[in-house]
């Protein structure tokens, strides 16, 4: 058999929009495909051979129209791509059976012909290439490896090699495209095969062929220039269809990193490093570029990035991901009990993990727990399709999730349990001492089953959504009972849980509503505890199986320097039933006493608005307080601040319970730009009286947000 360098045949290609340097850049389909042979021991020439593609869109932009000199009833009559790479086979075979060779190389101009246009489209079309269209050289590299003083790779141009070498330009009755470019790639390769060149091909470019896995260490260097950031992803998207996405270029081994979001599921971006700068170069121009029907925004991004999340330390993870070429899956939801045995049993003998319980990790927490997840390396596709067709079958009491996974969603999944939780804290203790809510009496844990969860709400439920929900038994709700999680980002979670005045009455909303609907979606209703809720607003898991507690169940509520409310027992009845302040704002009053005291609004008369009209609390997934930071305001404040309302008249005979003086209130501003100073702030809060002697501001400025001490002269709602 002949080595690849004894024949060449030089390809060439055109879309139907953008050609040149930006081939390929706008998924334009391929409508023209020109090649020839050339037998480099012979220095002879095959028969110049020109194909037009029917693409799938009979379009052409006016660039294309007029670079290719192509019309849409000519791309009308032709065939398709692979009818045209079927007789592209069977020309060249046919050539090379001729001259009595049997394998040969491709040889284009610049790579962006097989990698940004060939392989993408060939892909979206689930079209199989011939192996030919897997390796390539490229007449730039191969020149400028002859001719190292002509210039950089990237700055030559066909043109200028030609003038380079002084091979004169074609006449003008040949400068058709394609004929043009192949008949100059043609003769420049004799060219540089003669005296006094006497050049080689050797500089063979490969396509890999599919995704390598493999783990990545944290103590690896990732040069930042081989990163990028796609955003946009289906959240059911896996390695490989990040790795579909690119083809054509090379991704380097455990290169694809599927982010995770706060509660362990896939967010819609990934880190994916390439081999070198040239393909992640590449990879920048499919910008907004189409998987399926979404567009997937390509941004650059930094090595540190892609160590963070596909990064790891475990000896034990570093073991189980040694193994090459393993189709890895993810079971979630296992009952904390399971064994390996457990899990093998489910998998069946249909879908065996490879070498049995050692193709098994169990993800715990630091402490041993385990959280319910696990990973399975399964030898081939087939065992791990068959895993699969198990998914939401029951293992004991528990139903199963089990989706297709990475080596670095395995790293991301370790590292965010095993690493030590971080609790952001107020400022530090210089700053003037703050008063900080006390955990509210309603909330007191206790192991009464007087508590409901609801999960599955839509993200775009309110609390009155949910009392309408609830229907009759909402009069059974206790004042503020309503807590609505969000999660770190401050979007709603689709979980909340709502306190009933006895447990009996727990119980029969959690069979009445079970199940129910709420707008489109149907809603499941739990009977819990209070000590169960509060658990999980610290970052545990509930279910119908039982309680996981959050890895720390002691978060710091506040520094010790900052001093604490007495206990919220005093306050009055009216003080509880409060309307939402962003709903009905009310004018400041004048303090009536020198102690500045917790607003209290009247109860409202009519019960449905007092429902309607209850505070919605909140938390946020783990690490976060134990309760709902503040109820004495209906959006939620940031961590770490809290509102102070205006002292209000007696109203109905009830009197706010007097509170400590303090000297400031603390208010957390976000998203202030940059070059915002102390008078930028001081002007926003204009209309806000306080006496100029009397107030003194702290700014902190990090990283676009702000604290501000100030003492007002009447204590103000923010």
């Amino acid at each position: 058999m002949a080595s690849h360098s004894d024949t060449l045949v030089v390809f060439f290609g055109a879309t139907a929009g953008a050609n040149g340097g930006k081939l390929g850049s706008d998924e334009r389909e391929i409508i023209l495909l020109v090649w020839q042979i050339v037998d480099l021991h012979k220095k002879k020439v095959g028969k110049l051979q020109r194909r037009l593609v029917k693409p799938d869109s009979l379009e052409l932009t006016d660039q294309s129209k007029e670079e290719t000199g192509l019309s849409v009833d000519e791309l009308y009559k032709a065939e398709p791509l692979d009818k045209v790479l079927q007789q592209f086979q069977q020309s060249v075979s046919a050539e090379l059976k001729a001259l009595g060779r049997s394998s040969y190389t491709l040889c284009v101009d610049g790579p962006l012909i097989i990698r940004q246009a060939l392989h993408p489209e060939a892909s979206k079309k689930n079209l199989v290439l011939p192996e030919c269209f897997y390796s390539f050289v490229d007449v730039r590299k191969e020149f400028h490896k002859c001719c190292p003083n002509a210039g950089q790779v990237q700055d030559l141009t066909l043109p200028y090699i030609l003038e380079y070498v002084c091979i004169p330009e074609l006449p003008l009755s040949e400068q058709v495209m394609g004929l043009k470019e192949v008949r100059c790639m043609v003769q420049l390769c004799l060219h540089i095969l003669a005296e006094p060149y006497n050049h080689k091909f050797s500089c063979f470019e490969a396509v890999k062929y599919k995704l390598e896995s493999g783990a990545c260490s944290k103590t690896e260097p990732v040069d930042s220039e081989t990163v990028i950031r796609a955003r946009g992803l289906p959240w059911q998207s896996s390695d490989q269809d990040i790795a579909r996405f690119f083809k054509g270029l090379n991704i380097a081994k455990g290169g694809v990193a599927l982010c995770l979001n706060a509660q362990g599921r896939r967010n819609g971006e990934a880190l994916v490093r390439f081999i070198n700068q040239e393909h992640r170069d590449l990879a920048l121009e499919r910008h907004k570029h189409h998987m399926g029907s979404r567009y997937i925004e390509v941004y650059k991004a930094t090595g540190e990035e892609f160590l963070k999340i596909a990064g790891g330390t475990s000896n034990e993870v570093a073991q189980f991901l040694s193994k090459e070429n393993q189709v890895i899956i993810r079971m979630r939801g296992l009952p904390f009990t399971a064994s390996p045995q457990d899990v093998l049993t489910f998998l069946g003998a249909d879908s065996p993990a490879t070498d049995a319980s050692d193709g098994l990790l169990f993800v715990k927490y630091p402490d041993g727990r385990p959280t319910g997840d696990a990973f399975v390396l399964f030898s081939c596709e087939e065992y791990a399709l068959n895993a699969l067709k198990k998914h939401k079958q029951i293992l004991g009491k528990r139903y199963i999730e089990l989706f297709r996974s990475t080596a670095a969603e395995v790293q991301q999944v370790l590292n965010r349990y095993m690493s030590t939780p971080l609790i952001s804290t107020l400022p530090s203790s210089s700053m003037v001492p703050m008063p900080v809510l006390a955990t509210p009496p309603y909330l007191a844990t206790g192991s009464t089953r007087d508590c409901v969860r609801l999960r599955g709400l839509p993200y775009t439920a309110a609390i009155e959504d949910i009392l309408e929900f609830m229907g009759e038994h909402t009069i059974d709700i206790k004042p503020h009972g309503v807590h609505m999680v969000l999660n770190q980002q401050g979007r709603p979670s689709g979980d909340a849980f709502i306190q009933m005045r006895s447990a009996d009455r727990a119980f029969m909303v959690a069979q009445k509503c079970h199940k129910k609907m709420m707008k489109d979606r149907y809603v499941e209703v739990f009977q819990c505890s209070t000590e169960e809720m509060s658990f999980v607003l610290m970052g545990g898991t509930l279910n119908r199986s039982g309680l996981s507690p959050p890895p720390c169940k002691l978060p710091c509520l506040a520094p010790p320097a900052y001093a604490a409310f007495p206990s919220p027992a005093m306050l009055s009845e009216a003080a509880l039933y409060q309307p939402p302040l962003l709903a009905t704002p009310r004018t400041p009053q004048p303090p009536l006493s020198p102690h500045p005291t917790l607003a209290y609004y009247p109860p409202q008369h009519h019960p449905a608005q007092l429902y309607m009209n209850m505070n919605m609390n909140y938390t946020a997934y783990y690490p976060s307080p134990p309760v709902s930071p503040s109820t004495m305001s209906y959006f939620a404040s940031p961590p770490g601040s809290v509102a102070l309302a205006a002292q209000q008249p007696h109203a109905q005979g009830h009197v706010a319970s007097p509170m400590m003086p303090q000297h400031g209130a603390l208010v957390r501003m976000q998203g202030l730009p940059y070059n915002a100073g102390v008078k930028d702030i001081l002007s926003f809060f204009q209309g806000y009286q306080y006496s100029p002697e009397d107030y003194s501001s702290m700014v902190q400025m990090s990283q676009g947000q702000t604290r501000s001490l100030i003492q007002p002269k009447e204590w103000l709602c923010l």
